[in-house]
């Protein structure tokens, strides 16, 4: 598996462990940039056979590990478009997506998420794919899409079902509120909480200790314990696409890109 350096993402491997950085400004929004070098970060780790046996996911941005979707290239893009097309080139973005969130959730390896600071929306449903979050402690967790009318549409609730009890599940999803590292570590959402700073060393430390163990048994361990809810993510794609056609959607987006704040998916 080759080393890359794109302009949202960059991996290199060595010792059978995988780093996938992001690094996109302001705070690694996945647009179409991003989703293309996931792309090919997806079809890399899958040509890779026994090379990898762990991969890590982390942020080289101080802001945090991920915003969520590019909401101001969403937009603009299906701003001039008739409603049938709307709905046809949102609903290509999700398949795409899908495609590559399912080929990490069920990759034959280790998979962990080193977290900080802002980890909502799609950023949220990108580190649920990996089978373990290392977080530090400034790390808060958010699903604020009901804001812009909409639900988590990468395939978040069904992978948040699968780690967490529905009582937070609901909460999250129906509040649009955040929640800090250790409230996430009590739900059993993520497995270790760091200092400030130190997720993606400890990370390191985790993928090494998964590199140690016979591949196939770790394969048919994951399998078991970690099912891919096929069927509900692609219910998720169908309700997302039916809530994308409103006008309420489509003002609440145009407030969002209009916005002159900083950081407007802050809650």
């Amino acid at each position: 598996m080759e080393s890359y350096n794109g302009n949202a993402i960059s991996w290199s491997l060595a010792s059978g462990v995988v780093e996938l950085s992001l690094h996109r400004d302001p705070c690694n929004e996945i647009g179409s940039l991003t989703l293309a070098e996931l792309e090919r970060f997806a079809d890399a780790l899958e040509k890779s056979g026994q090379q990898v046996q762990a991969l890590i996911i982390h942020s080289r941005l101080a802001s945090g590990f991920c915003a969520g979707a590019d909401l101001r290239e969403l937009f603009r893009g299906i701003q001039p478009l008739e409603a049938g097309e709307r709905s046809a080139r949102v609903r290509d973005f999700l398949l795409r997506i899908h495609r590559v969130f399912n080929a990490i959730d069920s990759a034959p390896v280790t998979t962990i998420a080193a977290v900080h600071g802002v980890v909502f929306g799609g950023g949220l449903e990108l580190a649920l794919t990996c089978d373990m979050m290392v977080a530090d402690r400034t790390a808060r967790f958010c699903f604020p899409e009901l804001r812009l009318g909409l639900i988590p549409g990468f395939g978040g609730i069904p992978r948040l079902k699968r780690d967490i009890g529905n009582g937070l599940v609901r909460d999250l999803l129906l509040t649009g509120r955040s929640i800090n590292a250790n409230k996430a570590a009590a739900a059993g959402l993520i497995s270790q909480v760091v200092a400030p700073g130190e997720a993606f060393r400890v990370a390191r430390s985790v993928a090494l200790q998964a590199t140690k163990f016979d591949r196939q048994a770790a394969i048919i361990a994951k399998e078991f314990v970690k099912p891919i809810p096929y069927a509900e993510l692609q219910e998720g794609i169908r309700l997302f696409c039916e809530l994308m056609g409103r006008p309420v959607v489509e003002e609440a987006l145009r407030k969002f890109v209009e916005s002159t704040d900083a950081q407007p998916y802050l809650p």
